[in-house]
């Protein structure tokens, strides 16, 4: 019987812990709920799966107002570590967002590329707004800039320094997605 590596292992070091993390679920949580607390109709809470689905579910949780989620897939990574520049949408939304506020939750925002095509799509559906709510934002890899859509705002929880991160919903290859933290990938592992 051949012995499992620990995937903590696999990690160079914590960006983030648990606790942080949940403290900024929070916040983030709470900034959504004041900016939603009066509008007359309740935001669609949006899901990029599958990063975004741990991220989701604790904002949700926090949020202190009635909302309805969905998710949407979009693939820009496959197997890799980089981007390939080209989202593609493989699973459309359920729920119908037209004359809807719409928080476009990702695990996240690196090129911009998946959130602009996504904006777009949402708009074609018919949103009248869009907001983005990022976990992670990466801006030194920006390469597109996106416009929010009607009132939309962005919400961010940290600035991601420019390495290749796992955990808390983020993968490499499907795997690292269960860490309860976040933290940066050996390159050994990816490369």
């Amino acid at each position: 019987m051949s012995s499992r590596r620990c995937i903590d292992d696999d990690i160079l070091t914590v960006l983030w812990t648990q606790d942080q993390l949940s403290h900024k679920v929070e916040d983030i949580a709470s900034q959504i709920t004041h900016d939603f607390s009066s509008s007359s109709c309740c935001p669609v809470i949006v899901g990029v799966a599958t990063g975004a689905f741990l991220f989701l579910a604790d904002l949700v949780r926090n949020i202190k107002l009635p909302v309805t989620v969905d998710f949407v897939r979009a693939e820009s990574y496959g197997s890799g570590t980089v981007s390939t520049g080209v989202p593609k949408l493989s699973c459309d939304v359920k729920l119908d967002v037209t004359g809807k506020h719409v928080v476009l939750v990702e695990d996240i925002v690196d090129t911009g590329n998946t959130v602009s095509r996504l904006i777009s799509y949402l708009e074609a559906k018919g949103a009248t707004s869009v907001s983005v709510c990022t976990l992670l934002d990466k801006p030194a890899r920006r390469k597109v800039h996106f416009e929010l859509l009607g009132d939309g705002k962005f919400y961010s929880g940290f600035e991601c320094p420019d390495y290749f991160v796992v955990g808390y919903g983020l993968d490499f290859n499907e795997q690292y997605r269960n860490l309860p933290y976040i933290g940066v990938l050996k390159p050994e592992i990816y490369k």
